[in-house]
């Protein structure tokens, strides 16, 4: 009788965080018939479980009578920020583009008018993107910054545009037109727009609302400029599997975009499945102005201005 208790205290609490588990993942919110069917539970169980998760806000109850998540998930949502849990959910994912193309990878969101970076790969190869954090980055020469205006998460600037090079977009005819352009094949790229000899290429990342943040790479434009929408659709595809962890809707990949194969052997051989601009290995060009990065990947998360071209 002694062990009896315990186990069936065990027992009520994991039915209890089934129940929570379906009503948060849920696209829509579920009936209390599809959670006592789904569950297996016993409806007079699942009545008096849904009853106590609502007692203590953990669930709650909409208009039509469905179960969403509590104000309990409200209150911590407000009090913490949530981007740090966002960034330990696409660690992963970063470090996968990582270790297919070598460069440095960058998680992305709006804050206000600029775009802040939360996460971060380093480049595996010594001639890589400089180390951007805490530097002012305008979005309209950043790929990370044109994914989040073309879906409307970042607010289009009203003043205007800076150039920094040559190649700076500083029109808002020429912006409108790259958005628009951005929303149909779901990545941005900026080639030597906010520094000569830097190219950047992002995607956007959905939660259930929409565009939440951006993941990118970037890297010295010689050693990107031929494997550009190879990466960008590397990177639909990944924010498409982080875009499913973060609860936002699953798009099918396209045949045309390489599925990551974990046989393909170590993160160097598997940059093979991009080909590499010839010049990649020969002396870096000292016009391009990056130093050198980190030898090996290093993820990290901050909450710094955007460091990503």
């Amino acid at each position: 009788m002694g062990s009896a208790a315990p186990q069936g205290g065990t027992q009520a609490v994991d039915r209890a965080a089934a129940l929570i588990d379906l009503v948060v993942r849920a696209e829509d919110p579920p009936s209390f018939t599809e959670l006592s069917d789904e569950t297996g539970l016993a409806r007079s169980t699942t009545s008096r479980l849904l009853a106590a998760l609502e007692r203590t806000d953990l669930v709650e109850r909409d208009a039509s009578g469905g179960y969403v998540a509590g104000p309990l998930f409200a209150l911590h949502a407000a009090v913490h920020d949530p981007w740090p849990q966002v960034a330990r959910i696409a660690r992963p994912v970063l470090v996968e583009v990582g270790a297919r193309t070598g460069e440095t990878v960058h998680l992305g969101v709006a804050r206000g008018d600029a775009v802040v970076h939360v996460g971060q790969v380093e480049s595996t190869f010594l001639l890589s993107a400089r180390d951007w954090n805490q530097v002012d980055v305008p979005p309209h020469c950043s790929s990370l910054g044109k994914v989040l205006y073309a879906f409307g998460v970042l607010p289009l600037p009203s003043g205007r545009l800076e150039r920094r090079t040559d190649h700076t977009v500083t029109t808002r005819e020429a912006l409108a037109a790259e958005l628009a352009t951005i929303r149909r094949t779901r990545y941005a790229v900026t080639v030597d727009e906010l520094e000569t000899g830097l190219t950047g290429i992002a995607a956007p990342v959905d939660g259930r609302d929409g565009v939440i943040c951006a993941i990118g790479v970037s890297g010295p434009t010689a050693r990107l400029q031929h494997r550009v929408d190879a990466i960008g659709h590397l990177l639909v595809e990944q924010a498409d599997r982080l875009s499913a962890l973060l609860g936002g809707p699953s798009r099918r990949v396209s045949s045309r975009r390489r599925p990551f194969d974990s046989s393909a052997g170590p993160p160097a051989d598997r940059r093979a499945d991009f080909p590499a601009d010839p010049r990649a290995d020969s002396p870096a060009d000292p016009s391009a102005g990056h130093p050198a990065g980190p030898p090996t990947h290093s993820p990290t998360q901050s909450s710094t201005k955007e460091g990503a071209a």
